[in-house]
């Protein structure tokens, strides 16, 4: 670590030094005017070419996803800042030198995901009072030199950072873009229903258009999803409902894009909206009649050309957040029923989660990926070459009317080779899973032996969410 910090050393510093120059700027601009002030610049502002260190780290084992460190940071700066004021036609200039700290922060990496760089959040908190010593000079003399000065400041900064910082207080810093919702657990569904639309443009020059809508949410890696098609028409009727995954209704927003079908050529885009999800009362459906635009760019100059609406109807129903509520009864012959807390029967989200697995082995080569099978759907993770523990880490998510406490999920570890068609794919062992202790349970985290696997076993954890 400490090498890939020298290494990037330059380009962090400054990038470093241009942000602090952004934060400043605004509050510099504040105190013009005010107490004979006409301008504070910065004259010079670099870190220094030493970076801070790693003196050692502990390592916390915590829960499942989660990364807990208590790294020790000493940072000997030769970093030069130097700020100028003008003052009354003056020049003030105070000069920031040898910075050297000492800290210990906790600092905690979760929830740790398959994608670089690995984790989603970063949170940091201090477990002791910060060691800090600097030079300070106001127009060329060093004011800390004044008796008593020196270590009353360095006494009263290190204070205020450990009252501002000191564990349980934490720094939240979103490392993944939190709208991309890689870091997000599923919190409820959005029904959409597309009714219909109106006045749309005439693209084909000897017909009227063919229009589609496709749709997705912000955010997601998923494919969009579309209506039918539906021919010559220039003011269609769907009436045809979708469903979503919900992972943050206050930033999400659901994309919709109209397009005219074209049997060779690119299908022509007769306009789009979006309709930001903060804007809907869980439960409730509400009706959006959408005046279509070229772009999301308000500056765009065809936005003023008449697109035609489309007319769309949304509901979200979050998840319910005690799954108590969902039990299954089993009669005298092992039939399994369903009983709710409100005498109905509730559909919801599976989230099926393959973690890794151990000591899998092809006989003609290991090349790991997990194949998830559930009605009917079909869903693999990363091929991971040339090992018999692979991690994947891998969430899926299946969308179902009624809990799926008669269902199984089947997962099935196989083996790829690349660029021959014979003996391209091998089963490495497979697992059935019985839904029923899921839907009771809320959640199972279980390792599996593989079935036609010598030693093979399998981490999934399995989460039923209702609505």
């Amino acid at each position: 670590m400490n090498k890939f910090i020298f290494d990037m050393w330059p380009f962090l510093d400054k990038a470093i030094c241009n942000n602090i120059k952004r934060a400043m700027r605004p509050i510099f601009d504040q105190y013009d005017g005010q107490y004979g002030i006409e301008s504070i610049e910065f004259e010079e502002l670099t870190l220094g070419a030493l970076p801070p260190t790693f003196q050692g780290i502990k390592v916390y084992e915590m829960l499942e996803k989660v990364l807990v460190i208590e790294p020790v940071i000493r940072w000997a700066s030769i970093a030069n800042v130097i700020l100028n004021a003008k003052v009354h036609s003056f020049n003030v200039s105070v000069q920031l030198e040898d910075l050297h700290i000492m800290l210990t922060p906790r600092v905690t990496l979760k929830p740790l995901v398959p994608s670089f760089p690995c984790f989603a959040n970063l949170c940091v908190s201090l477990m002791e009072k910060p060691r800090i010593d600097f030079g300070l000079k106001l127009l060329g003399g060093d004011i800390m030199a004044i008796p008593g000065l020196y270590h009353y400041v360095q006494d009263q900064i290190s204070k205020q950072i450990s009252v501002l910082y000191h564990w349980p207080k934490v720094i939240q810093i979103p490392i993944l873009d939190g709208v991309s919702g890689a870091t997000k657990k599923p919190v409820g569904i959005l029904h959409v229903k597309v009714i219909r639309a109106l006045n749309l443009l005439k693209m084909d020059l000897l017909g009227k258009s063919d229009p589609y809508v496709k749709m997705r949410l912000s955010g997601e890696r998923l494919p969009s999803k579309k209506t039918s098609v539906k021919m010559r028409n220039l003011n269609p009727e769907w009436n045809e409902h979708f469903r979503f995954i919900v992972k943050d209704p206050n930033t999400q927003v659901l994309e919709l894009h109209m397009f005219d079908w074209e049997k060779v050529k690119m299908h022509d885009k007769l306009g789009m909206q979006v309709i930001p999800l903060r804007l809907l009362t869980p439960y409730e459906s509400k009706l959006f009649t959408l005046d279509l635009v070229r772009s999301m760019n308000p500056n765009d100059p065809h936005n003023k050309k008449n697109r035609g609406q489309l007319i769309v109807e949304l509901t979200f129903d979050p998840f319910r957040e005690d799954n108590s509520r969902t039990s299954v009864a089993l009669d005298g012959e092992g039939n399994a029923s369903i009983r709710e807390g409100n005498g109905e029967s509730s559909g919801g989200v599976l989230l099926v989660s393959v973690e890794n697995a151990e000591d899998v082995e092809g006989k003609q080569h290991t090349n790991p990926y997990a194949e998830v099978l559930f009605r009917g759907e079909r869903k693999k993770t990363k091929v991971i070459r040339k090992t018999r523990d692979p991690r994947w880490s891998e969430e899926f998510q299946f969308m179902v009317d009624e809990p799926p406490v008669e269902d199984k999920v089947h997962i099935e570890v196989k083996s790829k080779r690349r660029g021959l068609p014979f003996r391209n794919k091998e089963s490495l062992g497979h697992v059935n899973i019985n839904l029923v202790d899921v839907v009771n349970n809320g959640r199972i985290n279980e390792k599996y032996h593989l079935i036609n696997s010598r030693n093979g076993m399998i981490q999934v954890e399995i989460k039923w969410s209702t609505v």
